[in-house]
């Protein structure tokens, strides 16, 4: 797998902003909750499921920082390299440790569920950033509405593309949730929409390496590729790039050559390359807002709070699932017409 660093450290979100959305929250608002009391004071362990991706290693700095703010006890974070077996170890370790309620994020959303029963069993509540276990006991999901990438992606591409044309989609791994969320949504929506355009369907598992040498293999048989679906801009930027560099295909919009690109992430990175013309649009997952709102469950979890569904006092959506809550935040279009909006958090380095 390419190693993809972050160039740039990203900056923080004002601690008063946090405060005040926390504060807001009450027992009677639809999808808030008190903060929890003083008597919450076990820590909160954290796993980090990859170190290779510059959205990841954003969402890193952003812990420390939000557990400050909300007066939290950190334990780790550890890191489980997108390996299910490393979640599981890291997760006993935490709980040795001393750790009350677990912030995770897996990767594998199928093969984690019993290792959640188990944690339920013995009262540790586990919140899943990013990605929603097909199983499994869950306190809450703190992710936004994947399905909502791909049919972002899909009419930005069908629409820059006029109803025609080829496109290539990075699929991230099908087993996990927001891999299959993101290639269902954008394959339902192509095929209702914009039957006309032709979609190459390129496995990944997130994995950069692939994605680059898929790329480099379609371009070859299907020279007359006019868009580029990534459904992770952290690892998918940098190899896609240099593929069509090495091709002289990097032009900007308006030139004959131009491939019309939208990622998923929101990443500095892909809002530089916006700036610049090399990629169109990314839907803007928010790292800050997984931080935070983690955190801030865990620590109600802690708390003994129940979450309400409903509406949020933070523009996000509290739903029950089936074996727990998900807190839907928003996830906005990144195009150049507002790439420099200083609400995003991918501008909130200085």
């Amino acid at each position: 797998m390419i190693s993809v660093p972050a160039r740039r450290a990203v900056g923080a979100l004002a601690a008063t902003t946090f405060l005040l959305a926390v504060g807001a929250c009450s027992r009677d608002t639809p999808g808030g909750a008190p903060p929890a009391s003083g008597g919450a004071s076990a820590s909160i362990g954290v796993d980090l499921p990859r170190a290779d991706s510059d959205f990841w290693t954003a969402y890193a700095r952003y812990v420390p920082e939000k557990a400050g703010e909300l007066g939290v006890t950190v334990t780790g974070p550890t890191n489980s390299q997108n390996d299910v077996q490393k979640v599981i170890g890291n997760i006993d370790s935490l709980v040795t440790q001393g750790a009350g309620a677990l912030v995770i994020a897996p990767q594998d959303t199928g093969a984690i569920g019993p290792k959640l029963d188990e944690l339920a069993g013995r009262g540790i509540p586990v919140v899943s950033i990013d990605t929603r276990p097909d199983s499994g006991k869950i306190y809450m999901v703190v992710r936004a509405d994947n399905r909502a990438y791909g049919q972002k992606a899909c009419e930005f591409l069908g629409e820059k593309l006029g109803g025609t044309g080829k496109v290539v989609e990075f699929q991230g791994a099908l087993s996990s949730i927001n891999g299959r969320d993101r290639s269902e949504a954008f394959k339902e929506c192509m095929t209702s929409k914009f039957p006309g355009i032709t979609v190459f369907e390129e496995p990944t598992d997130w994995e950069g390496t692939k994605a680059q040498a898929a790329l480099e293999t379609r371009l070859s048989t299907d020279p007359d590729i006019k868009g580029i679906y990534m459904q992770a801009g952290g690892v998918f930027l940098d190899p896609t790039l240099q593929v069509l560099k090495q091709r002289n295909l990097l032009v900007p919009p308006g030139d004959p050559k131009h491939i019309t690109i939208i990622s998923n992430d929101g990443i500095p990175q892909e809002f530089d390359a916006i700036r610049a013309g090399e990629i169109d649009a990314t839907v803007s997952q928010p790292a800050d807002l997984y931080a935070q709102y983690g955190l801030y469950w865990a620590k109600q979890a802690l708390a003994g709070v129940t979450p309400t569904p409903g509406p949020t006092d933070h523009g996000s959506t509290v739903i029950e699932l089936p074996n727990g809550f998900e807190d839907q935040l928003p996830a906005p279009l990144v195009t150049k017409d507002n790439v420099d909006d200083k609400s995003l958090w991918g501008n909130a380095a200085a």
